[in-house]
């Protein structure tokens, strides 16, 4: 099969580590199918302020003191260092898809690309197929986010997931939203960080005695205090990276999107409430708690169901006991077989999206 020019739809300007990664890695996989694979570098001004302003005060409604918006300002400089060297498409504006790069495939995904109730990009048509240049369209671990199966989506969205020719999500929720308005049983893939490589620069590890990490923020104090507890019995350091949680011992506020990546990998375990904290935890098979939040408990819930490990969600009534075990246990072995198994899975579905023709487009402007 000739190689297709592959074009990657995403938020892939987010600060924010997990959305760096889904991003990068879906890329590199494509790419290493012997495709080229770009990621579609779609700008909006409306779009860029409100990211930076949630970048800047990113712990709302915690307070977040002006002493810290220089400490954010230094770890939203690093991703911008970072996005420059991602395999970037022309840059057009989201509003003006006519003035993008024509491909042979784009897909769709991974992250909330479907949520209607996302807070900048929700609702826009984009993504959902319309504008976009392309012969075929395909997505990959799209999700609707804290979107709720429960609302369901009207007839007008319903027929604009009729552009895809293959559709796949990374949750039960999208699952059901899109078996609802289709009537066709979309298969579950894994997010883009677990299916595939993950390959972070090198780098030295600032922490060189044993640490317990801490990902996420706007953590209940109930949570907090059982982490707490077993960090203290253990005598193992709480650093929290990316955010100020000021019950953790240290701050790593300004880590780049590489030492996220090596931090978690060599955590002794990790504390999070953040959908690929579980993810990264999973993949470097760390020992993890994660509670669960109202915007990311269908994802969060979601993915440990899928992947056999719902035994690390921490509840307001789990007992100090469990959350002990969780942390000091290693990772279920059944829980690695399943994401194994998985991954087959997901490798069967792109190998099939990805089985197309493809076109000459020398007369396309």
């Amino acid at each position: 099969m000739s190689a297709l020019k592959a074009g990657i739809l995403t938020f892939h300007r987010c600060i924010n580590y997990g959305s760096y990664w889904q991003a990068r890695c879906l890329t590199e996989g494509i790419q290493l199918r012997g495709h080229e694979a770009t990621l579609i570098d779609h700008d909006s001004r409306r779009v860029n302020l409100s990211e930076w302003k949630c970048a800047f005060r990113p712990v709302l409604p915690t307070h977040v003191p002006e002493s810290d918006y220089p400490i954010y300002r230094e770890k939203i400089e690093k991703f911008f260092k970072e996005f420059d060297k991602l395999p970037l498409s022309p840059r057009f504006d989201l509003d003006q898809p006519q003035t993008m790069d024509y491909y042979d495939v784009v897909i769709v995904g991974s992250d909330e690309v479907w949520n209607l109730h996302h807070p900048w990009y929700g609702g826009h048509p984009f993504f959902y197929g319309d504008g976009i240049r392309a012969d075929h369209l395909i997505s990959y671990a799209a999700s609707y986010g804290n979107y709720p199966a429960a609302s369901g989506i009207d007839a007008h969205w319903a027929e604009k997931l009729k552009n895809f020719d293959h559709i796949s999500v990374r949750d039960e929720n999208s699952q059901e939203i899109v078996r609802n308005a289709l009537g066709i049983e979309p298969v579950i893939v894994l997010d883009p960080c677990l299916q595939f490589e993950v390959h972070p620069d090198d780098r030295q590890d600032p922490y060189q005695k044993p640490y317990l990490a801490v990902y996420g923020h706007n953590f209940t104090t109930d949570y907090i205090e059982k982490v707490t507890n077993y960090a203290r019995r253990k005598n193992l350091p709480l650093i929290s990276i990316g955010y100020r949680n000021d019950w953790a011992d240290e701050q790593w506020m300004t880590a780049d999107p590489h030492d996220f990546a090596h931090f978690i990998a060599r955590a002794e375990a990790v504390a999070t409430n953040f959908f690929h904290g579980c993810v990264f935890a999973l993949r470097n098979e760390r020992p993890f708690a994660a509670e669960v939040t109202s915007y990311r408990s269908l994802k969060v819930q979601g993915l440990l169901k899928t992947v056999g490990a719902s035994q690390h969600l921490v509840w307001e009534d789990t007992g100090q006991d469990v959350v002990d075990t969780i942390f000091s246990q290693p990772l279920d072995p059944a829980v690695t077989r399943n994401i194994t198994a998985i991954r087959k899975t997901s490798d069967a579905y792109l190998d099939q999206a990805l089985q197309i023709k493809k076109y000459s487009h020398e007369h396309i402007a």
